[in-house]
């Protein structure tokens, strides 16, 4: 049984003492939502309900289970300070504070990563379920807890469910959550008990947004219907090591080549000193276009748990060394760029033991998940860190050759393991499916869409690969499919107070792999954690391999000590922004292929080293101002050539309007701020140009769904030109297409300037108003007057009214109902729009993609500098607010200050945290 909980005393919102202004704005939603849904929706929609699911943060709550009294205290904007006695008094009651502000967040999350959204909204979300059923997180989740995790993690655990049901017990939907009011007229759904199983099952979730490079496999196999290896090799261009600095310079790593010459140059676990981005053999490629296609369509239904889908994950972290700082001791920056939810993925809260003991070991602050014990980014009181997506390729798509029951694996026939999965349906019936895996565990993607069970018959095959039968299916090997450690390690890292003991403590943060940055008082440093497999085959992380051969299969992991890191280097920084981890040349082991490519890396880099030569120190406010840099790299390499395109009347209708448009880029100074005409019309321009070279040459399954060309069916090099044409549209979603923009497609550009007559500059007059192109200027005048129109159109002929803001919009929908759900309940969740500054692989990474338009895509979706001289000057930020109630006052209370580039004050010690407390609410142990 849950424990029980009595409030005693206290100001819980909806009490006489409320201001007025506050109760006049609920009657005025009240009414309007009377209007909108109808006498009935008004008359559920009261006040009380509105108002029944605010959280009490005063006074005090009587909580059986609880050792001793904690205090909560609550800063002006809702952000949660904790002081308790015990380890198990201070998890328990952060569970019971997350779930008083989060609680539908959390209960969604639990739902996806079992597989089982249908029992919350329809029949909607039975192709979700069926695919997350296969993937298994909940089950993995289990043996990790059953087998894997240490005494005092499943303690910790068993804490925070306690305390998260303490908050449940007693309540309706109605009294949790707004939204569950809202499921409420057409499900009878309530809320169950939570468990420590569910709280692990969320670090899957996140494992699988920060998957690596499973969505480059897909893309490259597709590609390979429409271009050949060389084309897709220019879309894919090797990392610019000469130009973009890696992480690790000065790092660990001489021992590690020495030892693996000294081996004759073979590594633990499987051969492997560079990947490949080309195509692999004919069986790989050419049979797997359909079945890649439906994975597609499947994955892209998912919701997202902390980004886009794997597509546009990155993050920026840095640290600087006390000898370039004014306080003389280390600055530590992170902000973490990820899908834009509404609330916050993150959720800001400190954990303090009255006094650090082995009965009581925390005093930790910063950013977690809501469902989630412990701080996963932020400091303590001797250290602190920040992550940054990795990228190293952790996850393999294989085909498998069916015969009868099983799979081909050399030349023997191996049976599945199997079983069956009941997905409950609200309002429905239930529905039964099978879950097959190979005998290494690897799920059959494929068993999930018809279209993944269709081979292309009219794929060809090469002699070696086996007759297709009845088709070939698509396995998922990937780390997180193996139980682990993570949950171990966020703790951990939270006691740890040096160097080495945070680094034991990042060597269980197995899954998810991540790039972190660490600093203590005197000391700097990073280190690159997680289960990374060695693999016999060079090029089997870049494309989907044949399963029917061993020697395509994972190898090993790289050795724990042989991971790259750096401590204390003499140029006296580490950055980290998704760029290679360490040159390849000087490393033993393939970490991946597919980095980013260094822009945002490059240009902090550079940003340091300017205040460092020119004699400055660093302040916290200048790790801040870098955070909001929105320097356009790409627009310093185009603009320049750009302004050399004569626009001649003679030659393009209007050009006297776009020859105005053009002058916009005199005197730019490349910065994208969101009142910039500027940035708008140059943005427009690489956009277009983008189409015009790419977007327009890439095959239906990667283009922007419902944008349409005529093209040749006998020629797969792209569009047609007058005759033999058909009429193929695209088929992603806007966010997911490509070209996107990114610093992926900044490097295939810059590899193409120097040849202005490549195929790759040459479109058909077919495409585009002004004619036919075949050298990269034509292309770049035809980009141009094409971004004059389109912005005319978006934004009006007079370009005094253009900016950058009006076209890069950024609104916040909540993930469920604020999505789906009917008009009037988006109105009541969501917000927005804000105008933004940054851009794609700006450090002020407000991405957009370039295929399918100008709206926000991700952001930094918190900001924070640790100041290790005096924590108390730490500062912090999250994108919306503490809340996750739909009327709270701190549901999005943070995002004008964030969008505005502002950072709060991030009190530490006691007497910083007591003088900025608005609220204290006691729990009191049950008699």
């Amino acid at each position: 049984m849950p424990p029980n909980t009595t409030a005693t005393t206290g100001d819980k919102p909806g009490k006489s003492g409320r201001k007025k202004g506050r109760k006049a704005r609920l009657i005025v939603l009240v009414l309007v939502l009377a209007i909108i849904g109808g006498v009935a929706y008004g008359a559920y929609w009261s006040i009380s309900t509105v108002r029944a699911s605010f959280p009490q943060t005063k006074g005090s709550i009587t909580l059986d289970g609880l050792s001793g009294p904690v205090d909560v205290k609550r800063d002006s904007y809702g952000i949660p300070q904790i002081y308790a006695s015990s380890d198990e008094d201070l998890f328990m009651a952060q569970g019971y504070v997350q779930a008083q502000d989060r609680f539908y967040e959390m209960d969604v999350r639990r739902h996806m990563t079992s597989g089982r959204l249908s029992e919350m909204f329809g029949k909607g979300q039975v192709k979700n379920d069926e695919f997350l059923r296969t993937l298994g997180w909940d089950r993995v989740a289990k043996q990790e807890y059953d087998s894997k995790l240490s005494a005092s993690t499943k303690k910790y655990l068993q804490a925070y469910a306690k305390g998260v049901n303490a908050y449940l017990q007693g309540k309706d939907g109605k009294d949790i959550s707004l939204e569950y009011a809202a499921l409420g007229f057409t499900n009878d759904y309530k809320p169950e008990e939570w468990t420590p199983v569910d709280s692990i099952s969320w670090l899957k979730a996140m494992a699988w947004d920060l998957r690596g490079n499973m969505q480059d496999e897909i893309d490259r196999a597709l590609m390979t219907s429409r271009l050949g290896p060389q084309q897709i090799k220019d879309l894919y261009p090797e990392y610019p090591y000469s130009r973009n600095e890696t992480i690790v310079q000065e790092g660990q790593y001489n021992e590690l080549t020495k030892t693996f010459e000294q081996n004759g140059g073979t590594s633990a676990g499987g051969t492997s000193t560079s990947g490949s981005t080309g195509t692999s053999t004919g069986s790989a490629t050419s049979a797997v276009q359909s079945q890649l296609s439906g994975l597609y369509d499947v994955m892209d239904d998912l919701p997202t748990a902390v980004g886009v889908n794997g597509q546009g994950i990155g993050s920026n972290s840095w640290v600087v060394a006390g000898s370039h700082t004014i306080t003389g001791h280390p600055l530590l920056a992170n902000d973490p760029h990820l899908s834009a939810s509404l609330p916050s993925v993150w959720y800001q809260m400190g954990l303090h033991c009255r006094s650090v003991s082995s009965k009581c070991q925390y005093d930790v602050t910063g950013y977690t998940f809501a469902g989630m014990p412990g701080v996963i980014i932020g400091h303590n009181g001797n250290i602190a860190w920040g992550m940054t997506n990795s990228g190293v390729d952790v996850t393999d798509l294989y085909l498998e050759k069916l015969s009868g029951d099983g799979y081909l694996y050399d030349g023997t026939v191996k049976p599945f393991k199997s079983r069956e999965e009941t997905i409950k349906v609200a309002g429905g019936t239930s529905k039964k499916i099978v879950v097959r895996q190979t005998s290494d565990g690897m799920p059959l993607l494929s068993d999930r869409d018809d279209e993944l069970v269709k081979v292309g018959k009219k794929a060809s095959v090469d002699t070696a690969a086996p007759d297709r039968g009845d088709g070939y299916a698509v396995a998922l090997r990937w780390t997180a499919l193996d139980p682990g450690t993570s949950m171990d390690a966020v703790f951990a890292m939270d006691r740890a107070s040096n160097w080495s003991q945070f680094r034991s403590a990042a060597a269980l943060f197995d899954v998810p792999s991540q790039n972190l940055v660490y600093a203590d008082k005197t000391n700097i440093g990073y280190t690159l954690p997680g289960k990374i497999p060695t693999r016999a085959k060079k090029d089997t992380g870049s494309i989907p391999a044949p399963g029917w051969d061993s020697s395509y299969k994972w190898t090993g992991y790289i050795p724990e000590d042989a991971l790259p890191y750096e401590y204390n280097p003499s140029r006296g920084y580490i950055v980290t922004a998704n760029q290679a981890v360490i040159d390849p040349d000087k490393y033993p082991y393939t970490l991946t292929t597919d980095w980013g490519y260094g822009t945002r890396s490059q240009r902090i880099t550079d940003l340091i080293e300017s205040k460092i030569k020119g004699g400055g120190k660093i302040s916290t406010d200048d790790m801040r101002q870098m955070q909001l840099d929105n320097s356009s790299e790409i627009a310093k390499l185009l603009v320049p050539k750009l302004l050399k395109i004569d626009i001649k009347d003679k030659d393009v209708r209007g050009a006297k309007a776009v020859r105005e448009a053009q002058d916009l880029l005199e005197g730019w100074d490349y910065t994208q701020d969101a009142d910039s005409a500027a940035a708008a019309y140059f943005n427009a321009v690489w956009r277009n140009i983008l189409k015009l070279a790419f977007g327009n040459k890439l095959p239906k399954e990667l283009r922007v769904k419902g944008q349409c060309l005529w093209v040749d069916p006998a020629d797969t090099t792209g569009p047609a030109d007058e005759t033999n044409k058909v009429r193929e549209c695209g088929e992603r979603d806007a966010d997911q297409a490509q070209p996107d923009g990114g610093d992926r497609w900044f490097e295939v550009v810059r590899n193409l300037m120097d040849d202005p007559k490549s195929d790759w500059w040459s479109t058909p007059k077919s495409l585009t108003r002004p004619g036919a192109s075949d050298n990269r200027d034509d292309l770049f005048k035809r980009a141009m007057i094409d971004a004059r129109w389109e912005l005319t159109a978006k934004l009006g002929k007079d370009i005094d009214t253009w900016s950058w803001g009006r076209l890069h919009r950024l609104f916040l929908k909540n993930q469920t109902l604020g999505t789906d759900g009917p008009g009037f309940l988006k109105y009541v969740l969501n917000r927005g729009p804000w105008k933004l500054s940054g851009g794609e692989a700006t450090v002020n990474a407000t991405g957009w993609n370039a295929a399918g338009g100008y709206g926000v895509v991700w952001v930094p979706s918190m900001r924070m500098v640790v100041n290790l001289g005096d924590l108390d000057k730490s500062k912090w930020i999250n994108l919306t607010g503490a809340s996750g109630h739909a009327f709270s006052a701190h549901y999005t209370d943070q995002t004008g200050k964030w969008v505005k580039g502002e950072l709060l004050d991030w009190s530490f010690s006691d007497k910083a945290v007591d003088k900025g407390t608005s609220d204290t609410l006691v729990l009191k142990p049950g008699s």
